[in-house]
């Protein structure tokens, strides 16, 4: 008889959080949504729609470096990145360089959902969302905000700012899925792509293990991270928790550091994190919600 849980559910706002910031607003909206999400998963929601959900609210509350918590480029204008993938039926979607989307997870779950691709970016995705009347920003000067523990000086820095929101679940049938979105850095350049949209570097799910990274994404790409922990797990035989260590120590020895959710076919849930804390909260059937931001 497995020991497995009924459902299993982790969200994250983004790693890097800045010690003695006030993040109340953050934790009290954590702690909401995944309240949230465990109901979804009770009423026996899928793993895809229940992380597509979670991440839709993360985009909207504006308290995150995502959806309306993203900033312009360099060029003064918003490009937003997401992505979403069913595990149990190894498919996925993704959108880059969007502009101007109320929630682009959603036009990464329509990417999956109707067509034969992966991946749309820029012009072509702006072309698709449209197609498919996804929302969009009407007035960006009154639509995004900065998120909580952001700084208008920050943005002005060579070290930028940066965030990423995410979620991964496993539903009762066991399916686990991902999602994960993104406004990038502050003052990018027009047309830069972080992790978050490229299946298997800031998003994976297959049928033993679904995982949502943030961080600098330059450094994920070049550790491949999300793709990483499953072939750790798949090929070296390693824990999760293991897997997910080994693939953030690789992105540090690039000079890289962030972070992950994870939760494999056991329902077992790992956040880990390289920087100064990650946002996150998560739950498994049976037991009461973990809202964090630092260790």
């Amino acid at each position: 008889m497995s020991d497995r849980p009924d459902y299993a559910l982790a969200i994250h706002g983004g790693a890097g959080p800045k010690p003695g910031r006030d993040y109340s607003a953050v934790e009290h909206h954590l702690s909401t949504l995944i309240g949230e999400g465990e109901a979804m998963l009770k009423a026996g929601a899928s793993a895809v729609d229940t992380v597509e959900q979670m991440v839709r609210e993360l985009e909207l509350s504006g308290l995150y470096v995502a959806g309306r918590g993203a900033a312009s480029n360099a060029q003064g204008y918003v490009e937003l990145d997401a992505a979403i993938m069913d595990g149990a039926r190894m498919q996925a979607g993704a959108i880059a360089a969007a502009r101007d989307l109320i929630n682009p997870v959603e036009g990464a779950r329509a990417v999956l959902e109707h067509t034969p691709h992966i991946l749309l970016a820029g012009e072509g995705a702006d072309l698709f969302c449209a197609e498919h009347k996804l929302a969009r920003v009407d007035d960006p000067a009154i639509w995004y905000r900065l998120p909580v523990g952001v700084e208008v000086d920050e943005t002005k820095t060579d070290e930028l700012a940066h965030g990423t929101v995410g979620a991964v679940a496993m539903d009762q049938q066991g399916r686990l899925a991902a999602a994960t979105s993104t406004g990038g850095l502050f003052g990018k350049r027009a047309g830069r792509v972080g992790d978050t949209p490229l299946i298997g570097i800031g998003n994976w799910a297959d049928q033993d293990v679904c995982v949502s990274c943030t961080g600098l994404g330059e450094y994920f790409i070049l550790g491949g991270v999300a793709r990483d922990v499953a072939a750790r797990m798949r090929y070296g035989g390693q824990s999760l928790k293991d897997a997910c260590q080994g693939a953030l120590d690789e992105v540090a020895r690039l000079g890289g550091d962030g972070g992950l959710t994870a939760i494999n076919s056991r329902g077992e849930i790992v956040t880990e994190f390289n920087s100064n804390g990650l946002k996150t909260a998560y739950v498994t059937a049976g037991s009461a919600p973990v809202t964090r931001i630092f260790s």
